[in-house]
C-alpha cells in the first residue's frame, strides 16, 4: 500500500472529543494513531460527522480544528488545521459556560438599551 502521508503516524490509544455544531454536539472517540498533522479515530456508534470539526485531546494538550479525510462506519481520519499544543487547553463544559454566559450578556445589554431609550 502506497504511504501518502508526509509525516508517520505512532500508533496510541487516547481518549478525544470531536465537537461541532459550534461546539453544541460533541462525540467521544479513542485516537489510534497520531501525528503532528493528522489523527485515526474511532468511536462506539456510526456517527455522522460533519466536515469540519474540533478536535480536542486532553492528556496531549491538543486543542484544534480539523477535517475529515475519509470516514469508515466508526472510524475517521483527520486532517488538522491549526494545531495548537498547550496545557491552557478549555475544556467543553467551560466553553458551553462561556457561551450561554456572553448570550445572557448580550440579552442583559439589549435591555439595558430598551430601557435607556424609553427614558
Amino acid at each position: 500500500m502506497l504511504e501518502r502521508r508526509q509525516h508517520p503516524r505512532n500508533r496510541v490509544y487516547y481518549g478525544g472529543m470531536v465537537a461541532f455544531n459550534a461546539r453544541n454536539s460533541t462525540l467521544a472517540c479513542v485516537v489510534r494513531n497520531f501525528s503532528q498533522r493528522g489523527a485515526k479515530i474511532e468511536f462506539e456508534n456510526s456517527a455522522m460527522l460533519p466536515d469540519r470539526v474540533d478536535f480536542e485531546i486532553g492528556r496531549r494538550g491538543l486543542s484544534c480544528q480539523a477535517h475529515l479525510v475519509w470516514r469508515e462506519r466508526n472510524a475517521a481520519g483527520l486532517a488538522f488545521s491549526n494545531v495548537r499544543e498547550t496545557s491552557d487547553v478549555i475544556p467543553l463544559d467551560l466553553a458551553r459556560k462561556l457561551r450561554a454566559t456572553e448570550q445572557a450578556n448580550r440579552q442583559l445589554q439589549s435591555r439595558l438599551d430598551q430601557f435607556l431609550t424609553e427614558l
